[in-house]
């Protein structure tokens, strides 16, 4: 006789209230099957896969025992909310995450109500749900305020920040610490050290039964000091010791994956909590889906997979990715130069500099999320007499501007910013776009900044970064494959500030910033077909600028036009800033500059992004042809 089969729940799950009539048994059904519709989206869609696995269980019961949207859930960074999705009347979009017009791989306020908070970047949920319990007693919006925040996101100091004031203030908030060892990488540093000595090869229990058969063995005097030793022991084992000192209720650490513990602990707090309490949750991301438990980053981001295997689909490209150029390029020079070191915040895969820790393993510092830190470290060791590499995403450069300005500009300290993710990266979205690094560096005093229009000029700008001693220098490249172009041997250091004339023309030069001179040169081409044959520059450099070759392109054109692929005030700013210092536009000269528009644009692929943003080769063809004044009647010549 074979069991019948059960009748699915989740189907019958449209909004977090629809838990609140289920058993507990029944809620650890909806739990194994909204595991299962998630691994089913994601193959379908790709995306952030282990996160989100790793918290089924604490996803339902939270929404089981708290009355959200009312009560505010903030997931940080937002990598594992797609089963929160599911379960708050998103499940018949879910298919659609990360595709133009579908929904957000991360909480967005505009998506739902369900979504009280926006996030991407990490460490900001305790502060935002901080603000929600302020807010409250002061007669604002009702309700509890629940932050799920991640060790490794617990590992930046705005994380403690918030906790320090959560803890002066005394609010009523809830903190659930999902601690599952990993992080986008394995997290670093000390607070990970101290999570895992909470529960490594049960040291409370046994060493608390020895203990008490043990002490009355001792003289009184003995018997105290061994109280207070055995005190101490349980703040080093439990936890409680660090949290509490910051004014938190501790509780945990309890199984995260154990449904019917953590809808016990839950209802618990919500019942009695009258302060700010921290909930330590052991998990394990990937859970539940064997390939993603046993990959090497637990299944964090993937492509579309094949369910039964867990195998991607792979985008066939005969071209490597800018990524890996920068970390083999890095990698050749410091086998020739032992200064040279590497600094990443928590994404040394997704930097490159996994394969530099592999062959340099000394040499190579990942921070943790920590952004900040990782800049002022970089400058520590620019001080010390190292050749640091600072590498960071654009979107993720934004958090340690300070730091670049004070710490690095200011003392002129040869740091060397690699800065991967450069424009608009598809389908993570305005989140994670690298739209404004250009901007908010090349205004700083001695700074050098540099844009790869291609995979062969990233190798020559990783060696004039190598040989520049002169203060701080950063190169920018793109998410995804290069062009395909004959590469060199070796990188050879470029002339500070000098760029390079690719084609030569009349009327009209374009002048390119980065990896858009590949549309440039194919609206060149279709420019050609109607009887305009443009100049086209890659400047290389948006600081400094290349002042005899801009100035001797304005006097021989009529129109000079700036393309690249960052927002106002970049590459295209300091042209005209140039131009107008020089009296060019008295002498008549049409001056455009294409950037991104003032918008934040959702996700979509990057070609498709790039043609919202009108940055594509027929919108630089129109932009050359309206400037000229030329009307377009009829097919081209």
């Amino acid at each position: 006789m074979t069991d019948r089969p059960k009748t699915p729940l989740l189907d019958r799950v449209s909004f977090p209230s629809d838990l609140k009539g289920l058993s507990d048994r029944e809620l650890r059904q909806v739990a194994d099957e909204l595991r299962a519709e998630t691994i089913s989206a994601v193959s379908q869609t790709g995306g952030h896969l282990g996160a989100g696995l790793g918290v089924v269980e604490l996803t339902v019961a939270v929404h089981a025992v708290f009355d959200t949207p009312r009560d505010k859930l903030i997931w940080d960074v937002g990598h594992q909310c797609y089963p929160h999705k599911i379960l708050t009347g998103r499940r018949d979009r879910i298919r659609t995450l990360r595709t133009e017009g579908g929904l957000s791989g991360f909480t967005k306020r505009s998506e739902s109500a369900f979504d009280p908070f926006g996030a991407a970047h990490s460490s900001t949920s305790i502060s935002a749900a901080l603000g929600f319990a302020a807010a409250r007693d002061l007669g604002g919006d009702p309700g509890d305020a629940i932050a799920v925040i991640g060790d490794g996101s617990m590992s930046a100091g705005m994380a403690f920040e918030a906790m320090n004031n959560a803890g002066h203030l005394k609010k009523r908030l809830f903190v659930i610490l999902n601690d599952n060892e990993m992080s986008i990488a394995p997290p670093v540093g000390a607070l990970s050290s101290y999570l895992s000595r909470m529960y490594a090869e049960a040291p409370f229990q046994d060493l608390k039964a020895a203990a008490k058969s043990a002490v009355g063995l001792l003289p009184g005097p003995f018997q105290e000091g061994a109280r207070r030793a055995k005190e101490m022991l349980k703040g080093m084992a439990v936890g409680g010791t660090l949290f509490e000192e910051l004014g938190f209720s501790y509780i945990g650490p309890i199984d995260g994956h154990d449904l019917e513990q953590m809808l016990a602990v839950l209802r618990t707090v919500k019942a009695r909590a009258t302060g700010p309490m921290l909930i330590h949750v052991l998990t394990k991301k990937g859970k539940g889906y064997a390939p993603a438990e046993a990959a090497r980053d637990r299944g964090h981001a993937t492509g579309k997979f094949d369910v039964l295997t867990g195998v991607q689909a792979k985008a066939v490209s005969n071209a490597p990715s800018y990524t890996k150029v920068f970390a083999q390029s890095l990698i050749a020079e410091a086998e020739r130069d032992e200064k040279i070191v590497a600094v990443t915040a928590a994404m040394p895969d997704g930097t490159g500099l996994n394969l530099f820790a592999d062959r340099f393993p000394r040499r190579c510092f990942d921070v943790g999320i920590a952004e900040q830190h990782a800049v002022t470290f970089s400058a520590g060791l620019a001080a010390g007499g190292m050749k640091p590499f600072c590498a960071i995403y654009s979107t993720f450069l934004q958090r340690g501007y300070d730091q670049v300005v004070h710490d690095v500009a200011i003392q002129r300290l040869p740091v060397r910013f690699a800065i991967d993710r450069a424009g608009l990266v598809g389908a993570d979205g305005a989140t994670h776009a690298g739209s404004f690094d250009v901007a908010f560096l090349a205004n700083l005093p001695g700074i050098v900044v540099m844009a790869a229009a291609d995979e062969a000029e990233l190798v020559h700008m990783v060696a004039t970064a190598v040989a520049h001693d002169d203060g701080p220098i950063a190169f920018r490249f793109p998410r995804g494959d290069g062009v395909g172009c004959e590469m060199p041997v070796r990188g050879v250091p470029l002339k500070i500030g000098e760029g390079r004339v690719v084609r030569e023309g009349a009327r009209v030069a374009i002048l390119s910033f980065g990896t858009r001179l590949a549309e440039v040169l194919k609206a060149a081409e279709a420019l050609a077909q109607r009887g305009i044959a443009p100049t086209v520059i890659d400047a290389r450099f948006a600081k400094p600028l290349d002042r005899d070759l801009i100035l001797n392109a304005a006097r021989h054109h009529e129109a000079l036009i700036t393309v690249e692929e960052g927002a106002v005030g970049g590459f295209g700013s300091h042209v005209a800033q140039l131009l107008a210092d020089e009296g060019v536009f008295d002498r008549g000269l049409k001056y455009r500059s294409m950037v991104l528009p003032d918008i934040f644009i959702d996700q979509a692929s990057p070609e498709r992004m790039y043609q919202v943003a009108g940055m594509d080769a027929a919108q630089i063809e129109a932009k050359v042809l309206a400037t000229l004044g030329v009307a377009v009647v009829g097919k081209r010549a």
